[in-house]
């Protein structure tokens, strides 16, 4: 029997205020990045709790997501090191909320608002080629209801044993 492939689930919050964006420099073992903040869905979280938590350890802000904005696939290959991830994306917009005194999440340098002039001329610094594509479908109007994600209690660690 094969091993079954699985990509690497991944959440970002697309953030605008006054046609800025809200935004991460992170150190990557590739150098100085821009992002959204973004991050890995932990075991036993929804999606929306994911974003939530990534958003506030990357920023030291409060995010409320409000829409999925879309769902991007993508492959990774580091120049530096070879390896090799697909990621599976999903990107929500919603409301930036209270800020907090925090130290932001390892790795990240700082918070930053980027016009798209700015984001689109960094592009060489982008972490990967979902950062532009997704603010792209954002200032497109795509949304979908968050509604048309569903987490059963079983991926949040409340699995009973069937009888």
């Amino acid at each position: 029997m094969s091993a079954i492939w699985k990509p690497s689930v991944t959440v970002a919050a697309i953030i605008e205020r006054d046609q800025q964006f809200f935004m991460i420099e992170e150190e990557t073992i590739d150098g100085v990045r821009i992002n959204q903040p973004a991050g890995h869905l932990d075991p036993d979280e929804s999606l929306q709790q994911a974003v939530i938590r990534e958003t506030l350890e990357e920023t030291a802000h409060d995010f409320t997501p409000t829409a999925l904005i879309g769902t991007y696939l993508s492959r990774f290959i580091s120049p530096k090191t070879g390896e090799e991830v697909t990621y599976l994306r999903f990107a929500f917009t919603g409301e930036l909320g209270a800020a907090h005194d925090r130290a932001l999440d390892t790795g990240i340098l700082r918070t930053v608002w980027m016009s798209y002039d700015e984001i689109a001329a960094a592009q060489d610094r982008h972490r990967s080629p979902l950062v532009m594509q997704c603010i792209d479908d954002y200032l497109q109007g795509k949304r979908a209801p968050l509604s048309l994600l569903f987490t059963h209690p079983s991926a949040l660690g409340n699995l009973e044993p069937q009888k």
